[in-house]
């Protein structure tokens, strides 16, 4: 009770310690799970764990809730591969997905099996596992490190949808090693189990997918259930599966997310935020739990032909990929060599390879040779998980610096909400050069700005989804200004991290708006006491936006002087298309610079150059 009860702690504090230095969740998770694991023994008295997963589950219980936790991983991670995207990404997403996956995958078995003397069917199995990266250790490097758009997009998208792939195919060697455990490799019998077990996997999956489909889709099943319903679902697919044929399971999983998520359902994004509940949990204790149940004997196996390994992993067949990927693409050798360097191994690789490992060492069908090398598969690839989140993962913003493919200060601007105070203002800054992007939950006002020709999100722009759906290497900042003052400061604080809080604004809430003796925050929109009716009734009286150029420093602040009660300053746009948004923070107004504003009824011409 009291080490389930560590692990748990232990890995929240994991989680959060992950979100404060901008790493993979997967890295300090393993790490404390090593810590409390194989290296407590340096320094407990009599030389045991201070927790050990075998000790909190015994025997197949263990099996049993490693199995089930990857069946519903692998599941989530099939419902990020819509096959749509697949065909819609650029040519070098399709070809690292296609080409540098088969690099990583024979490359990665061939290598393995000269450096290691690993048999042919697990050198294979290794390379399956490598494959999988994955968004969950792509995307906070991404965000820590900003870089440009071409290649924060091709690492973005194939972060996203190599997971399920690399899976997939991991799953499918494993299920070939299986069948061919009774006797000699490539005969009949083999081949026929393993057709056996991928048929069943994915008519399993298949039915399950379509369950879903079906009773969601027809409001069978209320709202306040489908996400444990769907749960559900998926450990029936996945035991009915097993049940059937032994491990057709994590296929009938994988495959029942990957068809569910391309169907057509209109909740399909409430099926998908399950995973910020349930997976987060199981990832948290998985692997905590499983990088415990290590030995000092396993990590002394790997020696120094262990290292060669990874390097010739990261140093050899993720740049040969990546340039064999990129081929034609209008990618510089300086973004080539960046992608070449990002490429950590995530959840997807740790968790199946626990399976596997644990799998193939209980099975009586598994010759005592595979048994060993399957003791040494989960270090191998927690040393490659590890080895690749801590060298690129702290080394990738000195490496882009020194590329140069860090991402100049985007000017692009996310409005929270698609009201009509956010068309306004968006079609103005669309109209003059500027990226904007519109994000509401309300159809009506999702439908009309579409209609505009405006960029737009449909969903909750505070869903941890937010930072995997959008492309925010445009953005530079965000300007909340929904009639909700709650929401608005929400998004300001969900979104200072990632743009940094003097790129943050938000609307004045009634109560800021009513009473003059509280003092303005500086994130407030415009400097001004505008709540949300009284703007968007402004707005509407005053369609016309004006501007004046200043020909000179002084000119701004003796324009301020003159006009300044009769009109709302809103943006002041340098030469070079730089956007600096009027708030509590100062101006810096040089020549040529044209401060953008809203005339107020009383506003007076005379004098003024617009």
């Amino acid at each position: 009770m009291v080490e389930l009860a560590s692990i748990l702690v232990l890995g929240v504090f994991a989680q959060w310690l992950a979100w404060r230095i901008k790493q993979p969740a997967i890295l300090p998770l393993i790490l404390i799970g090593l810590l409390i694991g194989p290296v407590s023994t340096f320094f407990t008295p009599d030389g045991t764990k201070l927790i050990d997963g075998d000790s909190i589950f015994s025997g197949d219980l263990l099996f049993s809730f490693v199995s089930l936790s990857v069946g519903v991983i692998l599941f989530e991670g099939g419902l990020t591969l819509n096959l749509k995207e697949v065909k819609t990404v650029a040519t070098t997403v399709r070809n690292l997905l296609v080409i540098g996956v088969f690099i990583t995958f024979i490359g990665g078995a061939i290598a393995a099996h000269l450096i290691l003397d690993l048999s042919l069917s697990m050198a294979f199995l290794f390379g399956g596992l490598i494959i999988v990266s994955g968004p969950t250790v792509v995307l906070p490097i991404l965000r820590n490190v900003r870089p440009n758009a071409k290649t924060n997009t091709i690492l973005k998208w194939e972060g996203i949808l190599i997971d399920p792939l690399g899976a997939l195919i991991a799953v499918l060697v494993y299920e070939f090693i299986k069948s061919s455990s009774h006797g000699e490799y490539y005969t009949v019998e083999a081949l026929k189990d393993f057709f056996v077990t991928i048929s069943i996997g994915f008519f399993v999956g298949g039915m399950g997918a379509i369950i879903i489909w079906y009773l969601i889709g027809k409001n069978k099943i209320p709202e306040y259930l489908r996400n444990i319903f769907t749960l559900g679902t998926v450990i029936l697919v996945f035991s009915t599966a097993d049940i059937l044929q032994k491990e057709a399971g994590l296929l009938a999983a994988t495959i029942m997310g990957i068809v569910l998520a391309n169907m057509k359902l209109e909740d399909f994004k409430k099926i998908l935020s399950f995973k910020e509940d349930i997976s987060l949990i199981l990832v948290t204790l998985l692997f905590i739990l499983l990088s415990s149940r290590i030995n000092i004997e396993q990590i002394e196996q790997l020696g120094t032909r262990s290292l060669l390994l990874f390097a010739v992993v990261i140093f050899v067949l993720r740049p040969l990929g990546v340039f064999l990927s990129s081929i034609g693409s209008n990618l510089k050798w300086q973004e080539k060599l960046f992608i070449s360097w990002i490429g950590p191994r995530g959840i997807v690789a740790a968790a199946v390879a626990s399976l596997f490992s644990l799998d193939l060492m209980k099975s009586e069908t598994t010759s005592a040779s595979l048994r060993a090398e399957a003791e040494l598969l989960l270090p191998l690839v927690f040393l490659v998980i590890v080895g690749t989140v801590v060298i690129q993962g702290t080394s990738a913003k000195w490496v882009g610096k020194l590329l140069n493919v860090l991402r100049k200060e985007p000017q692009g601007v996310l409005f929270v909400g698609a009201n009509e105070i956010a068309k306004k203002l968006a079609l103005f800054l669309k109209k003059e050069g500027f990226y904007v992007l519109l994000a509401d939950t309300a159809k009506h006002n999702v439908e009309e700005a579409r209609k505009l020709d405006l960029h737009v999100y449909e969903g909750n722009i505070l869903s941890e989804e937010i930072f995997e759906e959008l492309d925010l290497s445009q953005i530079g900042k965000l300007v909340a200004v929904t009639s909700n003052s709650g929401i608005n400061s929400l998004a300001l604080s969900w979104f200072d991290n990632e743009l940094g809080m003097q790129n943050t604004y938000r609307l004045v809430s009634k109560e800021e708006a009513e009473n003059e003796n509280l003092p303005l925050p500086k994130n407030v929109l415009f400097k001004s006491r505008l709540d949300y009716l009284s703007l968007n009734q402004m707005l509407r009286e005053n369609s016309e936006i004006s501007e004046v150029r200043f020909n000179a420093d002084s000119e701004y602040e003796e324009f301020i002087e003159e006009k300044g009660k009769s009109i709302i300053p809103l943006f002041i746009i340098k030469p070079g298309k730089k956007l600096h948004i009027i708030s509590g923070y100062p101006e810096e107004v040089e020549k040529e610079d044209r401060l953008i504003f809203l005339k107020k009824k009383n506003y007076d011409m005379q004098s003024t150059e617009s």
